[in-house]
């Protein structure tokens, strides 16, 4: 049935932009021949913009069900993920904690003569000081400040404003990939 609707709805369109007149032998063979080279062009053109429809649909439905994924888990945890999953030292993990520090924190609590962080900042770990950590500020906007402090501060103290000052000035603009949806999931679920 679809095949003759095609044929039915090619012949009207071809009647339309050639025109239906009554033609001699000689003019009749070459539209003939005309009509048969448009209905290939037609039929590709049917087959490929049904294939393109196919593919564009799949893809839609694809990108749905990643979206999905991710419904069910607050924008905050789906940023923690993507910030470990694109800067976490060891991806593999057993956990993933998250510290919120508010902003005139002291940078290193050990030390007197330590600034504070100028904006709430977040720290994630992995359970183990060997998986490292990523302290960041969030811009909103798909990039985050990273601030190049350890989990854990080792050295002599005290090591002095300039040195803290310095921390704060070279924070380092990131910007974070949406990233593969199943590796944030798999992360997420390791949230503490």
């Amino acid at each position: 049935m679809k095949k003759i609707t095609k044929i039915l709805y090619f012949n009207i369109s071809l009647c339309m932009l050639v025109g239906c007149s009554n033609n001699t032998n000689e003019e009749y063979i070459n539209d003939s021949s005309e009509k048969n080279s448009a209905l290939e062009s037609t039929k590709e053109t049917v087959k490929i913009n049904s294939d393109s429809t196919k593919s564009s649909s799949d893809s839609n439905e694809a990108s749905k069900e990643d979206k999905e994924i991710l419904s069910h888990y607050s924008s905050e945890q789906i940023e923690y993920a993507r910030v470990w999953l694109k800067l976490g030292a060891n991806q593999e993990i057993d956990g993933l904690y998250v510290q919120r520090i508010p902003a005139g924190t002291l940078i290193n609590p050990n030390d007197d003569t330590s600034a504070s962080y100028p904006e709430d900042v977040i720290q994630l770990a992995g359970s183990r000081l060997v998986d490292g950590s990523v302290t960041y500020s969030g811009n909103g906007d798909g990039t985050i400040n990273v601030y190049n402090v350890p989990l854990r501060w080792d050295g002599s103290y005290p090591a002095g404003e300039k040195f803290y000052t310095d921390i704060i000035e070279n924070t380092k603009l990131v910007y974070v990939d949406p990233g593969n949806d199943e590796k944030i999931l798999a992360l997420i679920k390791l949230l503490k």
